[in-house]
């Protein structure tokens, strides 16, 4: 990886006329503000499809795309709506927050309207993505389909034999619910026919994207229901065991993710046979790859299911390198991003090291006090990735006005300012950052523009409020442009292509 520089920015966080930000004009406009400025990479969050929580973490697919983010404008350009199919809906009358609950409500209202469209005037292209992707499509359409006809409860809480897969049940249901089905395999066309085409565009404007790979897939979703032997389960297919992190100096009671946990045993006797299908079809989406929780791998954090709290759990051994080898061996060398932040022991840095990946540093955690922190820019390898903070994070500003006075002192000398200018904040982190010895640096899109904490994007272990932001139209201007290019430029992060002496 070479030095470099890019903007972390949620796709449905783009503006939107449609309530969220979407595959369409809005996204092609953000590719071409990131090549004007400088910009090498676009991250972006997991764009499975939202679950609990809204949470693009806690996904009914680890394959599948987000309903929600295809551009009913561009189905209109290529002849599969109408614009009076939708002109007359309304999704939410604030432009800075998603309306989770209008999406849900509408947005595949009027999808169906262009599947007998797609049908008809796309058939050998939707033949065709229902061959390739038959391998994780039919299980998910299915899914999708009996979820709905059982009004919309989890799968662990439908009748037996449906639950458990027996066959003659499921050829039942698939005849049943063939038009259910077809529907939402031609959502996922749809999806990925307007995914390709932005990818392809990013690509033609000298962009890469990175993606993120939650490391747990949810319980309530076609991955574990088709595929339960993956997973920490009993005989009625309940996990034994789930998900999380144990108390720590920011929570008392730990962490509980309440995801199941991996059988990692099966999956090494099956040469991790689901991971490769998993990250080849990631990486077929992607140019780079995050990889979230990297020390799950090394060793997991086991919580009893039913406990109400984390504070019980066990760390347990992973899979280690020997998943990592064997995606190399059947996958070939990858770019992988390994998110590696919180408390990391020996056997961690260790894994870390042997596999070559780049992690991640965070400017945010750096002004402890005391000093010593990982996390202060002298101390980054050129083998990371520097954030001025994450989706987990609040924003700079934010951080500013929720952090102690002596964490603000110790950051002021660090940086050699009198003081902190709340104005122009952001903009001094995204500096101390950019000068960093980091070969990429990325920056949330609030930061570039020195939003508050209300534009944050995720509240670890809370709900309500989360996953919600979105900027409004034009606020990334020409200004924020010239400025984030010149000093994309002075620290020497510009791509090759773009003239040295901007």
């Amino acid at each position: 990886m070479v030095r470099a520089a890019g903007i972390l920015m949620p796709i449905t966080s783009l503006p939107s006329p449609y309530g969220i930000g979407t595959l369409g004009q809005t996204a092609r406009d953000f590719i071409q503000f990131l090549e004007k400025s400088g910009q090498t990479y676009w991250q972006i969050l997991p764009i499975c499809p939202t679950g609990y929580g809204d949470s693009p973490y806690q996904s009914s697919s680890t394959f599948a795309g987000n309903p929600y983010m295809i551009d009913l404008n561009d189905l209109v350009l290529e002849g599969l709506l109408q614009r009076a199919d939708f002109e007359n809906f309304s999704w939410g009358d604030e432009p800075e927050k998603i309306d989770y609950k209008l999406q849900y409500e509408q947005r595949f209202v009027v999808l169906k309207k262009s599947v007998g469209n797609v049908s008809t005037n796309m058939a050998d292209s939707l033949s065709a993505f229902f061959q390739t992707e038959a391998y994780w499509l039919d299980d998910y359409a299915l899914y999708m389909a009996v979820k709905n006809h059982f009004g919309g409860t989890a799968w662990s809480q439908w009748p037996e034999p449906v639950r458990l897969r027996d066959t003659n049940k499921l050829e039942e249901l698939k005849t049943t619910l063939a038009e259910d089905i077809l529907f939402w395999k031609t959502i996922q066309f749809l999806f990925f026919h307007q995914w390709n085409k932005l990818k392809a565009y990013a690509s033609q404007h000298h962009i890469q994207i990175i993606g993120d790979l939650p490391i747990y897939v949810s319980e309530d979703s076609a991955d574990v229901w088709a595929h339960p032997e993956q997973f920490q389960l009993n005989e009625e297919l309940r996990p034994t065991e789930i998900s999380g992190c144990p108390p720590d100096g920011f929570s008392e009671d730990g962490q509980l993710w309440g995801n199941p946990l991996f059988n990692w045993d099966y999956m090494k006797e099956n040469e991790f046979s689901w991971w490769i299908t998993r990250i080849a079809h990631q990486m077929k989406i992607y140019d780079v790859l995050r990889i979230d929780h990297f020390r799950g791998f090394d060793e997991y954090y086991s919580i009893p299911y039913g406990n109400k709290t984390a504070v019980d759990g066990t760390w347990m051994p992973g899979p280690g390198m020997e998943l990592f080898h064997t995606i190399e061996e059947k996958l070939g060398k990858l770019n992988i991003i390994a998110e590696d932040l919180g408390f990391l022991t020996e056997t961690v840095l260790q894994m870390l090291s042997d596999s070559g990946f780049p992690g991640m540093k965070v400017a945010q955690f750096a002004f402890d006090p005391n000093g010593g922190s990982a996390y202060l820019p002298h101390n980054y390898p050129k083998n990371s990735v520097v954030y001025t903070g994450t989706h987990d994070n609040d924003t700079t500003r934010g951080w500013y006005h929720s952090t102690d006075k002596a964490t603000r002192d110790f950051a002021k000398e660090y940086m050699h300012t009198s003081r902190l200018d709340e104005d122009d904040l952001a903009w001094d982190f995204i500096r101390l950052t950019m000068n960093s010895n980091a070969n990429l640096c990325i920056t949330p899109m609030q930061d570039l523009l020195n939003l508050d904490g209300r534009a944050r994007i995720n509240t670890p272990s809370t709900l309500g409020e989360n996953w919600a932001w979105r900027m409004e139209k034009n606020q990334f201007d020409a200004q924020t442009v010239k400025r984030l290019k010149r000093m994309t430029w002075l620290y020497e992060r510009l791509p090759e292509k773009q003239n040295k002496s901007f």
